[in-house]
């Protein structure tokens, strides 16, 4: 590696001095993240535990609970730890190590995504074939190839990074931000920005195609069917619909908060922003589909309320 001698760490500046209220800061946010993983571990549990909910769409859900919990550890932790710090510096590891956790949970969200829209597409529009294409073997290969071409398609992008000498070392942000940390290297070259652009187009639009494909499907199918159907298909697919549009709103709100200036909107706005995905949609992800799908539901009833 031929990382700087000058920038052994990163600062990260948008803590600033919150004298005081870091003890509230602190509460809140450590109360927030074990809710988090409590919500979670709950419908994992609960899917575990009823063999009625081993099909291939509750097996897809597993995962996208599983990655909740893990795109969730990658930032709560440093802020919290960040809390009691006077100088807000984090090593070059740890912010690497941060980054590659953020952004790989990143894609296995979208991916995931696109891999329980297709899941949907098959169930309405090839009923009758699909235990035949969502078998076991193929949901266990979806599953892998999910997460292998999340973790390349970051590696491939962050192999641009780990090789560049930084000159700067501020990052205006709660926790390490991969573009920022690519304008602090000493020679900004259009390779690197090129590569970080490669990455947003293979996290976000190629699963977005797909995800638009299928319900565009799903749709044309729905249009020409019975009314109870298309309630069934609305029901089911609705919580994917809404994690998909809260997604974007989230990843519309990282992008304009890492290359543009918003210099006039308050801090703690911009910061609250900034992390809104890693703050709403670990949470709306397991109450969504906990509570809004009808079998999810009764086996948490089931779970939580009728076990001896």
């Amino acid at each position: 590696m031929e990382n700087s001698t000058e920038v052994v760490s990163f600062v990260l500046a948008a803590y600033g001095n919150i004298g005081e209220l870091k003890y509230l800061y602190f509460s809140i946010m450590l109360l927030w993240y074990l809710s988090i993983c409590v919500a979670n571990t709950v419908v994992i549990m609960v899917i575990y535990v009823d063999k009625r909910l081993h099909e291939p769409m509750f097996i897809l859900l597993c995962n996208l609970f599983v990655n909740e919990i893990g795109g969730s550890t990658s930032l709560y932790p440093l802020m919290l730890s960040q809390m009691f710090s006077d100088s807000h510096e984090v090593t070059l590891p740890w912010c690497f190590l941060q980054m590659c956790c953020i952004y790989t949970c990143a894609s296995v969200e979208f991916c995931i995504l696109a891999a329980m829209a297709y899941d949907r597409y098959v169930a309405i529009c090839c009923p009758l074939h699909y235990s035949v294409i969502m078998n076991a073997g193929r949901v266990g290969l979806i599953i892998l190839l999910v997460w292998t071409y999340s973790f390349v398609n970051f590696i491939f992008s962050f192999s641009f990074v780990i090789r560049l000498k930084f000159c700067g070392n501020v990052i205006d942000k709660v926790f390490c931000d991969h573009h920022l940390v690519i304008k602090l290297t000493c020679s900004f070259s259009v390779l690197n920005n090129i590569s970080d652009l490669l990455f947003a187009f293979v996290t976000m639009v190629i699963p977005f195609s797909l995800i638009l494909v299928s319900y565009m499907k799903i749709l044309a199918v729905c249009l020409n069917t019975s009314k109870e159907n298309k309630q069934k298909a609305i029901s089911t697919c609705t919580p994917q619909i809404v994690s998909v549009s809260n997604l974007f709103v989230g990843c519309i709100f990282h992008f304009v908060d890492s290359r543009f200036d918003v210099s006039h909107v308050p801090d703690k706005i911009r910061i609250i922003l900034s992390v809104y995905l890693l703050i709403c949609q670990p949470m709306i992800t397991p109450f969504m589909y906990g509570f809004n799908l009808p079998k999810i539901r009764q086996s948490c009833k089931r779970f939580l309320f009728d076990r001896k």
